[in-house]
């Protein structure tokens, strides 16, 4: 078991991270729409989506090496877990790479799912302040303990973990205009389809 555990987080480290990541938004899609079908009195197994939670599986696929070589990249930049670096790197990855996230998942899941570059653009302008947001208030102190505790190896798997929560989140925030509406006071501009062009 631990010669396993030493090459799942030693030669294989990337295989994991990008394994972790896929399976853990696939739990996050699962939740959500366990919730998003408790909310609307649906019976769970009639009201799944499979074909989403393919394309959330696709997404957080997707995003694993991006965590695994950002992470990978701050380390190099900011070595150390003094207090003044682990601010240093939160600043970057909330100011940085944070958008960066935002963006690359909702056009992700949004071309998995068929809609045109300009539907992903309406998406991202209607939603994107919510999201930050959100991620102001869970990310700071999350990454603080990532980045102060743990050992750099085991990062990406810490912040899966907690993404996982993260997702439900984002998985409703994604396929949910309710909740945005609630929130801001913001209905999402409803797109011609004559006029979009993929």
């Amino acid at each position: 078991m631990r010669r396993v555990w030493k090459l799942l987080f030693g030669r294989y480290l990337l295989v994991t991270n990008t394994v972790s990541s896929g399976v853990l938004m696939l739990a996050g899609d699962m939740a959500a729409q366990e919730i998003e079908n408790r909310l609307e009195n649906k019976n769970a197994a009639s009201g799944r989506n499979w074909q989403r939670m393919c394309n959330m599986t696709l997404v957080g696929l997707s995003q694993g090496p991006l965590h695994h070589y950002l992470y990978k990249w701050m380390d190099a930049l900011l070595p150390g877990a003094s207090v003044r670096t682990v601010f240093k790197k939160i600043a970057i990855d909330q100011f940085a790479i944070s958008p960066i996230f935002i963006i690359t998942y909702l056009y992700s899941a949004g071309l998995l799912e068929g809609a045109s570059v300009t539907d992903c653009t309406d998406e991202l302008q209607h939603k994107y302040w919510t999201i930050y947001t959100a991620d102001w208030l869970v990310w700071p102190p999350t990454q603080f303990i990532n980045f102060y505790l743990l050992s750099p190896k085991y990062r990406v798997l810490y912040i899966n973990a907690i993404t996982m929560l993260y997702n439900v989140f984002l998985c409703y925030i994604k396929h949910n205009d309710d909740l945005v509406l609630q929130l801001t006071g913001k209905a999402r501009a409803k797109t011609d389809p004559s006029s979009t062009s993929s």
